[in-house]
């Protein structure tokens, strides 16, 4: 997409380009990856339309979301999500009086359980010699995403000052800049020690970095460089399920909630503001008591 046409794009609509530059920048409550889907949509939309699209009305979006017919339900529903936050952004402002995403109804979702490994995988998994300091640091960010359920972008941004092992706890910056405080396991701790006495100053050399887990060009290691390392692992030790590191922390919830976790307790520690977010994890819990259930000898 080239500045130029985003800059006319903007000229010919005056609205939203505050609420692109001004609005999601600076009060709404969310995370970068957020704010930036946000903005390609409606910039897309925008050029669909080449004009102001701030009067548009339903019919408008409904074309508009015909065109994206041949994308995932999920995709779409993306895409109306992102029309109708800029045109509730219009009412509050008083600039329009109706929303003309109102009475569009949202593409049914198909409702997919979320994949997480077993104790034996996630033992296979963690069984990693740790002969260099990148098998320090590989353990470490592995134990710590299985103790904790972090988000992986909040491991790639953990800081030193956000470490209080001896009180067995991290502080982690979570989405829309919301910090919470974690519990981890000793397992983890002893790891991360290991990592941050042996490792951690080998590969940072003779540079010097706040956060914790270091790459091989001494700044902080990024998403992708841990999926690559974590898709290769698997492969490895013949771990055949489509592996991400969200997947860790779905497994991490699963097993809390697999061993008699309170609900509530589970989503304070995945930090998620509404807990239908969680829910999906008891659908889990579920699937494992008909499977257990399923093993006695007249359940058939």
């Amino acid at each position: 997409m080239e500045k130029e046409d985003i800059k006319d794009i903007l000229k010919r609509n005056n609205e939203l380009e505050e609420y692109l530059n001004i609005y999601l920048n600076t009060e709404y409550n969310s995370s970068k990856n957020t704010r930036n889907s946000y903005y390609y949509d409606l910039i897309n939309m925008a050029r669909f339309f080449n004009k102001s699209i701030t009067y548009l009305n339903k019919d408008d979006i409904e074309e508009y979301l015909r065109k994206k017919s041949n994308l995932k339900a999920k995709t779409r529903a993306h895409y109306l999500t992102s029309i109708n936050n800029f045109y509730k952004y219009l009412i509050d402002n008083n600039i329009i009086k109706i929303n003309p995403c109102e009475g569009i109804k949202m593409p049914k979702l198909e409702k997919k359980l979320p994949v997480y490994l077993t104790i034996e995988e996630v033992n296979n998994l963690l069984d990693i010699n740790t002969s260099s300091a990148y098998d320090l640091r590989n353990k470490a960010m592995l134990e710590l995403l299985y103790a904790s359920g972090i988000r992986i972008s909040e491991m790639c941004n953990l800081t030193m000052s956000n470490l209080f092992l001896d009180d067995e706890m991290i502080k982690v910056m979570g989405k829309g800049a919301k910090e919470r405080i974690v519990p981890i396991n000793r397992v983890a701790i002893k790891c991360l020690k290991e990592y941050i006495e042996y490792g951690r100053p080998n590969l940072l050399g003779t540079k010097d970095s706040e956060y914790v887990f270091i790459s091989s060009r001494h700044t902080k290691i990024s998403r992708q460089a841990f999926f690559k390392y974590l898709k290769a692992l698997c492969e490895k030790k013949g771990i055949k399920k489509n592996i991400s590191p969200h997947i860790l922390r779905h497994t991490f919830a699963t097993h809390l909630l697999n061993n008699g976790a309170d609900l509530r307790i589970v989503q304070v520690l995945l930090g998620h503001e509404d807990i239908t977010t969680t829910q999906i994890y008891t659908h889990l819990s579920k699937e494992k008591i008909k499977e257990e259930y399923n093993k006695h000898p007249l359940s058939k």
